[in-house]
């Protein structure tokens, strides 16, 4: 009764909806390394903006952290070999956007990373600490995958006072940001303070749900002396860890339509972007592996592991003890993760997670009935938006309708609308569609 009180005085947003979390699965499993498949297939498009650009060809070799892919405009990072070895070529791989780097690995290799050097990154001003950022590749790791850099470059005409550190992780399965909080959280708190520096803010809140304690625990026992820092629990419910509702819930702040959080004076990172760059900056390296949840009913050895980036989803779910019997895999959680069409594509910086999974959801919907009007999709999303008329009016093609008077930019696909849908309508592809439609259009 006391602990559902105190959830019932948690902080939280209006509506959302509480699906079965499946966390029980992977949360008490500490981290473990994933071995090197003998071929990794690194796409050129791993991030939002421009692709990188290759600086390596066929044949030659590479050890494991050496740049391989300069950015191309500073909306764009570079790629490092998430392996030693020798590249296999350059080219088209199905399923993936663009070009991908082919490396073969080499067996008989310890693949210790051999490039790199220390480095004091107080010693760097702004500028030259945003490049630094860059120089790793490092992209939002929460599946996003918009380069860090950027983000942290604030407009001169919207300062930020507050650097808003995503410990949520709201989706269902994933447990990767828990995990990282109980067993790194020194450099998370390495990142946390570059991350301050770099985007000008005078502190930082961590917001962590408060069925994670443990986490909570953890990162308060290693905040800073200077207390710039601080943790703040929130209720645990779906989609608490969006950047907008973070931001409302945590700061009482609310993000204008077609706004970003810098125009409230805040920027928003992930747990795991953070802690990446708390480890690589002060080294000098790139980001080469990922942590990522490997979990569902299809998974016969779920956990949390350290994947090398570039490693055939096929060779990965062999390791794990895939069955074969999942109806579906999906890149990311049950809710906004991503269909795979075929299981020799790669895993990149954006995939968080990799699900095996028996039960239709959102990201695969049962058979489509009529709308009954129930309203269940206007009470559960968390933007306040209309669902239920914004999925009429995709059916009529009304896309532009759909924007300028229905807001649907401000959708930002959580699911929650197709979740709690009696009729299993696929409300978020409609968006989807939509969305891609008047882009189209517009450009």
């Amino acid at each position: 009764m006391i602990e559902l009180l105190q959830r019932l005085r948690a902080r939280t947003f209006p509506r959302g909806i509480h699906p079965p979390d499946h966390k029980a699965l992977t949360r008490d499993k500490a981290i473990r390394r994933l071995p090197f498949a003998p071929e990794l297939l690194i796409p050129l498009s791993q991030h939002i903006g421009t692709p990188s650009v290759p600086v390596v060809h066929k044949g030659q070799e590479v050890v494991r952290g050496e740049p391989i892919a300069r950015a191309q405009g500073f909306l764009s990072v570079p790629l490092h070999a998430p392996a030693t070895g020798v590249v296999a070529g350059i080219e088209r791989i199905p399923g993936t956007r663009g070009e991908a780097i082919r490396l073969r690995v080499y067996p008989g290799d310890d693949q210790q990373v051999r490039y790199g050097a220390p480095r004091d990154p107080q010693g760097l001003d702004r500028p030259a600490l945003i490049r630094a950022i860059q120089d790793t590749g490092m992209v939002g790791l929460g599946g996003a995958a918009f380069p860090t850099h950027a983000k942290l470059s604030v407009p001169e005409e919207h300062p930020v006072d507050t650097l808003l550190v995503n410990g949520c992780e709201c989706e269902p399965y994933l447990t990767t940001d828990h995990r990282v909080m109980l067993e790194d959280p020194e450099d998370l708190m390495a990142g946390i303070g570059l991350a301050l520096r770099a985007c000008g803010a005078r502190e930082a809140l961590i917001g962590i749900e408060d069925d994670k304690p443990e986490a909570a625990e953890q990162l308060r026992a290693h905040l800073p002396a200077h207390g710039r820092i601080r943790v703040q629990t929130v209720a645990a419910k779906y989609p608490q860890g969006s950047e907008k509702l973070l931001i409302k819930v945590l700061l009482g702040r609310e993000v204008p339509s077609g706004g970003l959080p810098c125009h409230v004076g805040v920027v928003v990172q992930n747990i795991a972007t953070l802690a990446q760059l708390g480890r690589l900056l002060p080294r000098r390296q790139g980001l080469i592996e990922r942590v990522m949840t490997l979990s569902g009913p299809g998974i016969a050895r779920p956990g949390n592991y350290l994947v090398p980036l570039g490693t055939p989803l096929r060779y990965l779910l062999d390791y794990v003890g895939f069955t074969g019997e999942a109806q579906e895999i999906l890149f990311g959680g049950p809710m906004m993760g991503t269909a795979v069409a075929s299981l020799d594509v790669p895993v990149t910086k954006a995939v968080s997670g990799v699900l095996a999974i028996r039960e239709p959801g959102p990201a695969t919907p049962r058979e489509i009935q009529p709308c009954i009007h129930c309203g269940r999709c206007v009470a559960a999303c968390p933007m306040n938006l209309n669902p239920e008329r914004l999925g009429l009016l995709a059916a009529k093609r009304e896309y532009a309708l759909m924007a300028e008077k229905y807001h649907l930019n401000d959708c930002f696909e959580c699911g929650c609308c197709a979740y709690v849908c009696p009729a299993h309508i696929p409300l978020v592809q409609y968006f989807r569609a939509a969305k891609a439609m008047n882009r189209r259009m517009a450009a």
